[in-house]
């Protein structure tokens, strides 16, 4: 058995062991599932009372006196009549009969026992409770039963387990850095972005601080955007409900759109002749009638602009590129700050090219997200290929295209000089895909870029071109996004240096630290300079001791500090500090220092210090 296998099996007997020590301690308490998970187990529970983390200390307890016991893991085959019986005996009928219910007939039927616990589970388990030395319970949340809002809440109860001590302990010192890089608590802190209720949930309000972070990234993409030849346009938020039913995404992301917006008019015919909302639900599936949709993708607004107007083979390709906005239902249990939300911007483009250039422009495009991560320091990642899946019948198109599709993609991964998977039900509906899954500087994955490529959208829409033997050819799309959307992005950066950006990315760069008041006139001429050359900068005059001032623009994390002293106003010079470069600390005239910082921001250099290995206020 290989390890992922081997401690896949440790965490879900984990979940066993928990779900016994829960009824011992709560008897009356309903099971659903505890599977195990990337990074652990849960199980979730109906219990008659809210648990606290004090709860979670005395189920640990309870944990290591099952364990302690050695219960043996035994797997039984039950007939469907006896799990009936054995569901009903135990008294969990509430949730296991429908999960026994899910099991297809003619499928086995298997239940694990271990000392008094039992439980409907394909396993696999480690053969006694003793292998399990190394776990620790971590926290509870709500979940739905099956995931349904119209459902009751559970309580999850989140675990983690490894094979040693030590793997543990890493993990858990892992999970307090994520704890201290939390985009959530760092974006409330530097005052980056918030979520208002009164807005809506999933809804980001970027603030004067983030802003400037968002722009900085989408002027650095323009510039890579205008070198490869890309043209830039804009589409409105919301578009006929017809066109997304002509690309697919209507109705195959149906349960993921916001519902449509429908025509005054259709409404009053409806409420006019009585109709229920399940009749008018039903005639807008079946397409009798349209409506608006708020975006849920940007490229069906992108064909349209490449289709009105004609094409020779020598236009080709055609880059169209856009920062739009798109919107997308996420359940209310699944929204995380930034990083999951409902409204959100993708760096989108597409590209309409001749199957002859197909090659090149995918190699551009890999290009141009190595080019991204590269500067912004994200070198540890891999390349995950997402294939369709031959026994779904949620994709479209024709085989021999998806072949083409799919090949290409192989191909051009294989020049990228990383890892990469294949994955097959991963695709997109309309064609394959791969995804950059980026590793963070504590050893998190999370999924940024992508690059498709499509040979199905230009058939829905029937978009051609002329070629050079004067008739018409079907171009081909790739879809790409670099960042993926600028939210979720930027929740990832900020979690990834911490809040400690760099210089060109820092929403404030530069803090002049006057030591009395009668230096903030120094101050002041110093900023104007830095104010003529772009540099973003503020005084703080208050009536302070410098080490407090130091440890303010610490706590507000801005890269650059200046100290002026009356020294330093005689010579013409500042005291930089920098928390984050070694090329800017030390003495320095004005205008070197302003040459020094112009060159940090132009090159868009990374911090070369590590801003928690400093000591404050020194």
């Amino acid at each position: 058995m290989d390890y992922k296998h081997s401690i896949d099996a440790l965490r879900h007997s984990a979940s066993h062991v928990m779900a016994a020590a829960i009824l011992r301690l709560y008897p009356t308490a309903k099971l659903d599932i505890g599977p195990a998970t990337d990074n652990g187990f849960y199980y979730d529970v109906e219990l008659d009372k809210k648990l606290t983390q004090e709860d979670l200390e005395k189920i640990e307890a309870e944990m290591k006196k099952i364990i302690k016991e050695n219960q043996r893991f035994e797997r039984k085959e039950l007939t469907r009549i006896e799990a009936q019986e054995l569901i009903k005996k135990i008294g969990q009928e509430r949730f296991k009969q429908g999960r026994l219910d899910d099991v297809p007939e003619g499928e086995t039927i298997t239940f694990y026992f271990n000392g008094e616990f039992c439980d409907l589970c394909a396993g696999p388990h480690v053969p006694y409770t003793k292998q399990i030395k190394a776990f620790k319970l971590l926290s509870i949340a709500g979940a739905y039963h099956r995931g349904d809002e119209k459902n009751v809440q559970l309580q999850r109860i989140y675990g983690t387990a490894f094979a040693t001590q030590e793997e543990l302990a890493q993990y858990l010192e892992r999970l307090e850095q994520a704890k201290l890089r939390d985009h959530r608590k760092l974006g409330k802190d530097l005052d980056l972005f918030l979520i208002d209720e009164s807005v809506g949930q999933g809804l980001v309000l970027w603030t004067g601080n983030g802003s400037i972070i968002r722009q900085q990234l989408q002027d650095f993409i323009s510039e890579q955007l205008r070198a490869q030849g890309y043209q830039q346009v804009f589409t409105p938020h919301i578009g006929r409900l017809g066109l997304y039913r002509t690309s697919g995404h209507f109705p195959y992301y149906k349960e993921s759109q916001f519902s449509p917006i429908i025509d005054r008019e259709d409404l009053e015919k409806y409420a006019h002749e009585g109709c229920t909302c399940g009749q008018l639900a039903n005639d807008i599936e079946k397409g009798e009638v349209d409506g608006f949709l708020l975006k849920p993708m940007n490229c069906p607004m992108h064909i349209k602009i490449f289709d009105s107007q004609p094409h020779s083979y020598r236009d080709m390709p055609v880059r169209l590129a856009e920062f739009g906005t798109v919107y997308r239902w996420e359940q209310s249990g699944e929204l995380n700050g930034m990083t999951r939300v409902r409204g959100f911007t993708q760096d989108d483009a597409h590209l309409f090219v001749t199957p002859e250039q197909l090659d090149g422009e995918i190699q551009g495009c890999l290009q141009l997200v190595k080019t991204v991560f590269g500067t912004l320091g994200m070198k540890d990642y891999r390349v995950r290929i997402g294939l369709r899946d031959p026994d779904s019948s949620k994709y479209v198109g024709e085989a021999a295209d998806w072949d083409a599709a799919e090949n290409a993609l192989r191909k051009a991964a294989q020049t990228l000089g990383v890892p990469f998977t294949e994955e097959a039900g991963e695709a997109a509906f309309y064609g394959p895909k791969i995804d950059f899954v980026v590793k963070d500087v504590i050893g998190r994955e999370w999924q940024l870029g992508t690059v498709q490529v499509d040979y199905n959208l230009p058939k829905r829409f029937d978009l051609s071109y002329i070629g050079a033997d004067n008739q018409p050819h079907r171009p081909v799309m790739i879809h790409r996004a670099p960042f993926g959307s600028m939210e979720r992005f930027c929740g990832v950066l900020i979690e990834h240096f911490a809040g400690n950006f760099p210089t060109w990315l820092a929403p404030e760069q530069v803090r002049l630290l006057p030591i009395n008041d009668e230096l903030v006139s120094y101050a002041e001429e110093i900023g104007a300079q830095l104010k003529a050359v772009g540099v973003r900068f503020s005084i703080d005059a208050k009536a302070d001791k410098l080490g407090a001032k130091i440890r303010r623009a610490e706590v507000d994390k801005v890269p650059q500090m200046l100290v002026l002293g009356a020294k330093e106003r005689e010579a013409g010079k500042v005291s930089a500090r920098s928390r984050i470069s070694t090329a800017l600390t030390g003495d320095f005239s004005v205008a070197a220092y302003i040459a020094k910082i112009r060159e940090e921001i132009e090159t868009r250099a990374l911090p070369t210090l590590d801003p928690s290995a400093q000591k404050q206020g020194k």
